[in-house]
């Protein structure tokens, strides 16, 4: 048995239960809808599937911490469940399908277990260390997964989640696209999901919490790929969003990222 077995398999029936409480609100005409501080919303969907999830990691995992996006954090164990109810909560209250809960086991500062739950679409995906990164659900039958090996920028399909909201300005993701083969923004979590099955080479994120890429960690990187902040700091860092790719793409994709000092005339 592989060592995060058991916490795997946890990890997939949380999920189970989470997709249960979200399919059934999905397109509920009584879903209630607020808006957070930050001017985001938040449904009722989010709060139910977050408290369920907490519930269960504190009867069969109670030494564990627990960091959730609606609820913050409890404990200050070295194993820490880290929950995003529905990663995509402006896609669930509009009605569409692209939204998933996202459960994370890390220990330390590596991520060790991820499962990426996506019910509307019919998928889900995990991993955990050592033991591959899978794709399956109601619309795929179980299957292994490895990143592309797509080597050239210009050969290269990106996808992204927005133009906006870089901290720099959107010129340096720009610049990236501009050198791509082609642009698609499925965003979110399955920008990045498509990256860990081949069928995309990168995805880039401006503005994540922890909650928002702890998951997607180990799938990418059992996969074959590789994530770090678009400044390639570690990617739990939570300093500069995402940049997922194959691998061989990551240098590159960096490089066309990296924010340039201005060029200032010289004096006269």
């Amino acid at each position: 048995m592989a060592r995060y077995d058991d916490d795997l398999a946890l990890a997939l029936s949380l999920a189970d239960a989470a997709d249960a409480v979200t399919q059934e609100r999905h397109r509920a005409r009584d879903l209630v809808v607020e808006t957070k501080p930050d001017l985001t919303p938040v449904s009722d969907a989010d709060h139910a599937v977050e408290a369920l999830l907490r519930t269960r990691l504190a009867a069969e995992r109670p030494r564990d911490a627990v960091e959730g996006e609606e609820h913050g954090t409890t404990g200050d164990a070295v194993r820490r469940w880290i929950l995003d109810p529905i990663d995509g909560t402006k896609n669930f209250v509009r009605g569409v399908p692209v939204w998933a809960t996202l459960i994370a086991l890390v220990e330390g500062a590596d991520a060790v277990v991820g499962v990426v739950s996506a019910p509307a679409l019919g998928r889900r995906w995990w991993a955990a260390r050592g033991s591959g990164a899978w794709v399956g659900g109601a619309l795929e039958d179980t299957r292994r997964i490895r990143v592309s090996h797509v080597h050239t920028l210009d050969d290269a399909s990106l996808s992204y989640s927005d133009h906006v909201g870089w901290p720099h300005g959107p010129q340096r993701f720009r610049d990236l696209a501009a050198a791509v083969w082609r642009t698609r923004a499925y965003g979110d979590f399955w920008s990045h999901m498509l990256v860990a099955e081949g069928a995309l080479d990168i995805a880039v994120e401006p503005d994540l919490a922890p909650w928002d890429i702890a998951a997607l960690v180990p799938i990418v990187e059992e996969a074959g790929g590789r994530i770090t902040g678009t400044d390639g700091s570690p990617a739990l860092s939570g300093a500069a969003g995402a940049l997922t790719t194959n691998g061989e793409l990551h240098p590159p994709a960096l490089a066309r990222l990296a924010v340039h000092a201005p060029q200032h005339p010289p004096a006269t």
